[in-house]
């Protein structure tokens, strides 16, 4: 068989393992360890060594043999655990990580920090259990592990079966030859294999280890299913009988090594996904077998056709929806089934990227004991909402302006304990990251409470890096200030945050996902940063509206309501600016047939259709001609088919096969005001020089 196959499914189980790691030890009470999580941080390093063992990626093979020997030692109770030594177990982690990425990309891994990593390894194990861990620092030093059991002979001795010497049967049902073998060689790691016979319904394995059958269980698990599997203590009452030697010799299995043609057959167990049961009888449901690995690119491809599939169904809609409703009954009521069978097809095909914002939030605990103990604080997260859903897409995008977010957090927001003690507040701050959907978007806050935004502040440092400031600014206006470019309150510079650089590519990449930041805060009482976004950048809820002989789709969660403006309640300002009032409020009013050059407009302001709409936390009133309604419209990017537009983010299909511009509402106001500007300043160009041929005629 041809080993890389398998690669790929190595690699993302073993980045799997490595995050179940993380969390692990980030959960390790020091002073009295779980030994559940001992043992779960201990399997994790043993399946990912065997795995490595197995593909021949020599680094993190040795790498995890000698963690996995430390593990060995802390979960025997041979190894005090301190947050030092936790700390480069973390470490660790993060090597194997590094190994497991560049082996992901065709490379080796880089042999000084291998060496490093392998050195405290080792030096660890001589200060605090005074062994060596056995091999040195190089690939070619491989610790060499016990040979994989050869097959007993036929002539030798029946074992004895005295419990006490650690013997025991394992028994593995419905389990195929080419399996068995693998699973053999599995336990040749966990002891020595005595004798095993038996055939695909019942195979017997008479084993004498000093592991315990829960361990074995645990090592077995990654291989085949628990209802495959029976563990008893030879000679207990109900056991198997014994396993015939001369049996075992003829049904001895060929080692993995050799089909693979890899070195150090003892050190290479395979991998789960590699050994699936061959002719297994159906087993108990359980999440690995209702679930199946598929890869982005396939989930995308689908929903690209899925999409096409919704235009042409309303394309069809489109062309039936004249007909007779007596004498066409049969096809109409056929498109109807259809376009409620799309429907459930998108939304299913939808849900297939949707992903638990726990693949975010299972990040932070991390970047959070490391910062503060940094700093020097004192602090709990907290996680809320780890359940809800969010596109894949999005998750990936969102990590980044998530982790700057926290971190400022740490850092500016939650005080020093001994400021917290003497304003009355615990010791320990709190860190509080989470997710809800509220209609259509999802909210992700952040939440500490520390000493909160100062206003004054502020405006003081706005004033320094000369923005347009006044004392008269409503609060929300002056929090959004920490969003301007190189804007830092702090007063000293750390490899934390200070530098002035990041919020505003913080709020310029949320915006790039279609979403916006809000922040709420209260002197003493702590920050509350809200990031709203769409579920899905893949379809998009919105009203159709009309300008010209043009159709453009506005997104349904920047519409706050429409309305037909009187006259009375629109206002010219200074230039060319007009506003609109809506219940004491006055809002910036832009013509979209102005801004996009639409021709064939209304150019009446009264005439026209105001639609309120929010962006950025300002809100805008739109002039359009008509309302056309509502519909789901599939979004294509603009960018990659065309290029780049001011004012439009994407772009649709609709279901006459023309072309709709989905509008970017901030991008709109901008283009809107920078063409104000353009007819300004032509203006005055012409006024001076209409004066100067005046001033010459006069001359004249």
């Amino acid at each position: 068989m041809d080993i890389t196959d398998f690669y790929d499914t190595f690699f993302e189980e073993a980045e799997e393992l490595l995050a179940d790691m993380e969390r692990y030890l980030l959960e390790l009470d020091v002073d009295e360890p779980d030994t559940e999580e001992l043992n779960a941080i201990f399997r994790a390093a043993h399946s990912i060594k065997g795995g490595a063992g197995t593909f021949g990626f020599d680094a993190l093979q040795k790498t995890t043999h000698l963690f996995e020997n430390l593990l060995d030692h802390t979960r025997k109770g041979e190894l005090a655990l301190r947050r030092d030594i936790v700390d480069i177990f973390l470490e660790t982690k993060d090597m194997l990580s590094d190994q497991l990425d560049a082996y992901r990309n065709g490379d080796e891994p880089d042999q000084e920090a291998f060496e490093r990593i392998c050195q405290t390894l080792q030096q660890l194990a001589l200060d605090e259990i005074g062994q060596d861990l056995g091999g040195g620092g190089s690939v070619q030093q491989t610790a060499k592990a016990k040979p994989a059991p050869e097959p007993a002979p036929a002539s030798a001795p029946e074992a004895d079966m005295n419990a006490d010497d650690g013997q025991r049967i394992v028994t593995l049902l419905n389990v195929g030859e080419k399996d068995r073998q693998l699973l053999v060689e599995e336990l040749g790691q966990l002891g020595e294999v005595i004798s095993h016979q038996g055939d695909e319904q019942r195979y017997e394995v008479l084993l004498a280890s000093s592991e315990s059958n829960d361990d074995i269980e645990a090592v077995m698990c990654f291989i085949i299913d628990a209802d495959q599997l029976q563990i008893s203590m030879a000679g207990e009452a109900g056991a198997p009988a014994a396993v015939d030697k001369a049996a075992a010799a003829t049904a001895a299995p060929a080692s993995i090594a050799k089909a693979v043609e890899t070195p150090e057959p003892h050190e290479k167990p395979v991998e789960k996904s590699v050994a699936k049961p061959v002719g297994a009888k159906p087993k108990a449901k359980g999440p690995e077998s209702a679930s199946i690995r598929v890869s982005v690119d396939k989930v995308d491809q689908i929903i690209n056709l899925v999409g096409e599939l919704i235009i042409t169904q309303s394309m069809l809609d489109q062309t039936v929806s004249d007909m007779d409703a007596v004498a066409d009954s049969a096809l109409l009521n056929g498109m109807s089934l259809l376009q409620r069978n799309a429907r459930d097809l998108q939304e299913s095909v939808m849900s297939i990227r949707m992903i638990p914002m726990d693949f975010v939030f299972s990040r932070f605990p991390r970047v959070v004991r490391e910062t503060a103990g940094k700093l020097g604080k004192e602090i709990e997260l907290v996680t809320e909402g780890e359940s809800t859903e969010l596109d894949k897409s999005l998750t990936e995008r969102i990590i980044d302006p998530l982790t700057h977010l926290v971190r400022n957090s740490l850092d500016h927001g939650i005080e020093m304990p001994e400021e917290r003690v003497a304003a009355g507040k615990p010791r320990v701050g709190r860190l509080t990251l989470s997710a809800q959907h509220q209609g259509g978007n999802i909210l992700i806050e952040v939440v500490d409470d520390g000493a909160g935004l100062n206003r004054d502040r502020l405006l003081a440092k706005a004033r320094e890096n000369g923005l347009p400031v006044s004392d008269t600014m409503s609060d929300d206006d002056v929090w959004q200030l920490i969003f301007a470019p190189g804007f830092s309150t702090a007063k000293v510079v750390t490899d934390v945050s200070g530098r002035g650089v990041g919020m505003d590519v913080v709020k310029r990449n949320i915006q790039g996902m279609g979403g916006h930041v809000e922040i709420m805060s209260k002197p003493g009482e702590g920050t509350r940063i809200r990031i709203v976004l769409p579920l899905t950048l893949a379809i998009l809820d919105g009203m159709s509206i009309k300008v010209g002989n043009e159709m453009f789709i506005l997104p349904l969660t920047a519409v706050l309501e429409s309305l037909q403006p009187a006259k009375d309640d629109l206002y010219a300002m200074a230039g060319d600016d007009v506003v609109l009032k809506v219940r004491d409020e006055y809002l910036p009013v832009v013509a979209v047939h102005e801004a996009l050059d639409v021709p064939g407009a209304k150019t009446k302001l009264a005439e026209s259709i105001a639609v309120i709409v929010q962006g950025e936390g300002r809100r805008y009133a739109l002039l359009v001609d008509d309302l056309v309604g509502q519909q789901q419209v599939v979004v294509k990017n603009l960018e990659t088919n065309y290029r780049k537009v001011p004012g439009v983010s994407a772009a649709t299909i609709l279901g006459d096969g023309s072309v709709a511009l989905i509008l970017d509402i901030t991008g709109l106001h901008r283009l809107s005001r920078a063409k104000k500007e353009v007819r300004r300043s032509e203006r005055t160009y012409q006024s001076l020089e209409a004066l100067s041929d005046k001033e010459l005629e006069t001359s004249s």
